[in-house]
């Protein structure tokens, strides 16, 4: 009860000053007020959502159609896929044992797929998911606790990262390893590289530069650290000469690539309420022309200018999915399962339309989202019941509820004309 009343009393203290117009943080940019479909509960600093313009229809016409897995800027877009969801493939590899694990990534290739196993081996397979090499370079020890690996692919040279604090860079030709290095604390981010360097963030909340050739480091710039330790990625992006990136305490800092010096920073959160609630969550951040987007599971939703960091807008939108950019719309989920259409300039809501209404109100609230992504016509919604559902791209109406398996699996990810799920012990390919 002391603590409710504590986290009440701090609400409402950050609600009068941190988000009024004179506030420093925001640099005098008005606040966006929230939209009158939305209820906001403030005991419990949640949001109930009511559907708003929920049978409009989208105008999408000449959207451009990407075929990309990797974006140094996470801004993926509509995806080429136009299959029947017809289920081809399975490759297949042992079972992890934590099977809640959903923030997973498989390395897409022309001619395959880099992945690993519960034991930290790294598994090349080819498109008939034959295994072409599968090399593991971990102590017993080490294997015993479970690696979690991230990928990165330069000129055939595969940079792996984990959550043990190895680095390693491996021949993707042969498997054979080059280098491994290893680092103060583990690492918990995607893996973005330019010219001869990568760059990662580790658990301390340290974004670190390294060099390919060697691994050896370049520079590191340490944000303030936290005792909250969550198992979602870090998020960071790299565009001309800025490396930006976002720590599990909600500071969007920018750096320079080069020489790791500070451009701009702009915290979005207070650290003692992540702190009590141990549960905060980042979207992944994605940028476009001159903006950087992301959203938090705190009703939260912020454009950002890309070059000092000040607010462009935000508004009440919960959501830890990495938001996805078409035109000038931005698409998203709120975690509670209402899909969002926003206004890319102003942060207006354009359309609200709850996908969970297909789910009787005792199982709703158990079921989650876990990613989606999106095809010329389609968006296809990945949730903690391993359902996948598909919905109209324009209309945003289900057209179609698949059983993927019984238990918690990926985001959906299109690549090639395919569509690929992960579920524990295989990726699932669909035609």
């Amino acid at each position: 009860m002391i603590r409710i009343l504590i986290f009440f009393l701090v609400s409402l203290i950050l609600a009068n000053c941190s988000l009024n117009e004179n506030s420093k943080i925001w640099n005098k940019k008005e606040k966006n007020k929230v939209d009158k479909n939305i209820e906001i509960i403030l005991d419990e600093k949640k949001i109930s959502y009511k559907e708003l313009n929920p049978n409009i229809s989208l105008d999408l016409s000449q959207v451009n159609v990407q075929n990309k897995i990797i974006d140094n800027r996470n801004n993926f877009g509509i995806q080429n896929y136009s299959g029947k969801l017809k289920k081809i493939k399975n490759f297949k590899f042992s079972k992890f044992n934590n099977e809640n694990d959903t923030d997973l990534t498989p390395l897409f290739l022309k001619d395959g797929i880099v992945f690993f196993d519960n034991k930290g081996s790294i598994i090349r397979f080819d498109n008939d998911k034959k295994i072409i090499w599968k090399k593991n370079y971990y102590s017993k020890f080490e294997k015993k606790n479970n690696p979690k690996l991230s990928f990165a692919l330069l000129n055939k040279k595969l940079i792996v990262v984990d959550n043990l604090s190895n680095i390693f860079l491996i021949n993707s030709e042969n498997g054979n390893l080059i280098w491994k290095k290893k680092n103060d604390y583990p690492f918990n981010s995607e893996i973005k590289t330019v010219d001869d360097r990568f760059f990662v963030i580790d658990l301390k909340n340290v974004l670190r530069c390294f060099f390919i050739e060697d691994g050896s480091e370049c520079w590191n710039y340490e944000t303030q650290k936290t005792l909250t330790i969550t198992n979602t990625k870090n998020s960071l992006f790299v565009f001309e000469n800025s490396v930006y990136f976002i720590n599990n305490l909600g500071d969007l800092t920018a750096v320079d690539t080069s020489s790791g010096n500070l451009l701009w920073q702009l915290p979005t959160q207070s650290s003692d309420i992540i702190n009590i609630t141990y549960n905060f969550k980042n979207s992944k951040l994605v940028s476009e022309g001159k903006s950087i987007f992301f959203s938090n599971n705190k009703n939260e939703f912020y454009s950002v200018d890309l070059k000092n960091g000040s607010l462009n807008w935000i508004n009440g939108v919960s959501s830890s999915l990495t938001p996805i950019l078409i035109k000038n719309l931005i698409i998203t989920f709120s975690d509670d399962g209402y899909l969002f259409v926003i206004d890319k300039e102003k942060g207006n809501i354009i359309k609200i339309k709850d996908v969970y209404k297909i789910y009787k109100e005792k199982n709703r609230k158990k079921i989650k989202p876990i990613g989606f992504s999106i095809s010329q016509d389609k968006i296809y919604l990945s949730n903690s019941d391993g359902k996948l559902i598909i919905l109209d791209l324009k209309t945003g109406n289900i057209k179609k509820v698949k059983k993927i398996t019984g238990k918690i699996m990926s985001k959906p990810f299109l690549y090639n004309n395919h569509l690929f799920m992960i579920k524990n012990g295989a990726i699932i390919q669909y035609e």
